[in-house]
C-alpha cells in the first residue's frame, strides 16, 4: 500500500496543536503536509509564530511545511492545500490542529482508504461519529453514512474532483434533481447559504457528497475527538452537543469490510439532532394572518378620516 500522508491545517492555537501532534506521533505517521495560515490580526502573530517554531521541530517523521505569506482563513486554506496534495498522492487524511485521535487511528483510516479506492459509491473515510448519530443496529463494523464528515477524514483525488463548485449552487443543483436538501439536516442549508461570506468549506463536501450519491465510511463508535469548542474557536463554537464520551480504543480493522450502502436511519437521526424542513404555516395560520392584514388596512384607512 502506497504510503497515505497526513494533511494538518493550523494557525494560532499551539496548546491544540500540541495534543495533535502526540497523537499523530502516537499513530507512528510518517509524512505530514502541514499549512500554517498566517496571523489575520496582529495580536496572533506570537501564537502563530510558536505553532510554526512546533512544526519546525518535528524530528519523528517527515514534514513538508507550508507557511502561508497571508491569512486565507480556514476555507480557502483546506480547499487550496487538500487540492495541492492530492494532486501528488493517491489518497490523504486530513486534520486540523484542534483534533486528537487514539492509537490504531491512523491504520484503520488507511486500510479503509486502501479498500474502497476504486469504489466510486465510496467518497470519503472519517474517524468521527457520535452516539447520536450512530445508528442502533451498528455493532463492532464501520457503517455508510450519506452525510460526509470534515472531523478527521481521508478522500482520493476521484472524490476531490469537482470541489471548486460552492455549497449553494452545490444545494441547488441537488433541488434540480429532486433530492431533498434537508434529508441530512437543516444546518446544511443554513450552512451553505453563508459558505462564501463565512470562508468555511465542509458543507461543500457534504453536499458534493450528495450530489453525486456518495456515501462516507464511519466507525462504529469514534475515535476522534475535537478540543476546539473553547475561546479560542473561530468557527467552532457553542457545541458541546457534540462533545463524544471519552474515546475507546480504535475499533478493529475489518477483515471483510462492508458493502457500500447507507444505513438507512442515517438522514432520520441527522434531521433529529441538526433540524428538519421547515413546516409550512397552516391554512388556519394563512388565514390570521389575511384577517390581521385586513384589519391593519381598515385602520389606517379610518386614521386617514
Amino acid at each position: 500500500m502506497a504510503l497515505i500522508p497526513i494533511i494538518l491545517f493550523t494557525y494560532a492555537r499551539p496548546d491544540h496543536l500540541r495534543r495533535t501532534l502526540d497523537c499523530l506521533q502516537a499513530n507512528k505517521v510518517q509524512l505530514i503536509y502541514a499549512y500554517s495560515d498566517a496571523p489575520r490580526t496582529p495580536d496572533k502573530a506570537s501564537a502563530v509564530t510558536e505553532v510554526r517554531a512546533m512544526l519546525r521541530g518535528i524530528d519523528w517523521c517527515k514534514v513538508v511545511l507550508c507557511e502561508r505569506e497571508t491569512n486565507m482563513g480556514l476555507g480557502k486554506s483546506i480547499r487550496a492545500g487538500v487540492t495541492e496534495v492530492l494532486s501528488k498522492h493517491d489518497a490523504a487524511i486530513i486534520f486540523e490542529d484542534d483534533l486528537i485521535c487514539v492509537p490504531g487511528t491512523y491504520s484503520y483510516l488507511c486500510a479503509a482508504l486502501e479498500h474502497y479506492k476504486n469504489d466510486p459509491r465510496v467518497m470519503s473515510v472519517t474517524g468521527w461519529t457520535h452516539p447520536l448519530l450512530t445508528p442502533k443496529n451498528v455493532t463492532n463494523k464501520p457503517y455508510f453514512d450519506g452525510r460526509a464528515e470534515c472531523w478527521v477524514w481521508g478522500t482520493w483525488p476521484r472524490a476531490w474532483k469537482g470541489m471548486e463548485i460552492d455549497a449553494k449552487t452545490l444545494m441547488e443543483k441537488c433541488e434540480a434533481q429532486g433530492m431533498d436538501i434537508y434529508k441530512y439536516g437543516a444546518d446544511l442549508v443554513h450552512m451553505a447559504n453563508e459558505e462564501l461570506q463565512r470562508n468555511i468549506w465542509a458543507v461543500r463536501l457534504l453536499y458534493w457528497h450528495i450530489f453525486n450519491r456518495g456515501l462516507c465510511l464511519r466507525p462504529p463508535w469514534s475515535m476522534v475527538e475535537h478540543i476546539g469548542f473553547d475561546a479560542q474557536a473561530t468557527n467552532a463554537k457553542n457545541e458541546l452537543w457534540i462533545k463524544n464520551p471519552p474515546l475507546q480504543p480504535a475499533p478493529p480493522i475489518p477483515i471483510q469490510w462492508p458493502e457500500p450502502i447507507e444505513n438507512p436511519d442515517c438522514g432520520s437521526l441527522h434531521q433529529k439532532v441538526c433540524g428538519s424542513r421547515p413546516k409550512p404555516p397552516s391554512p388556519l395560520y394563512d388565514l390570521g394572518r389575511r384577517v390581521l392584514s385586513k384589519a391593519k388596512r381598515v385602520m389606517t384607512r379610518n386614521k386617514k378620516w
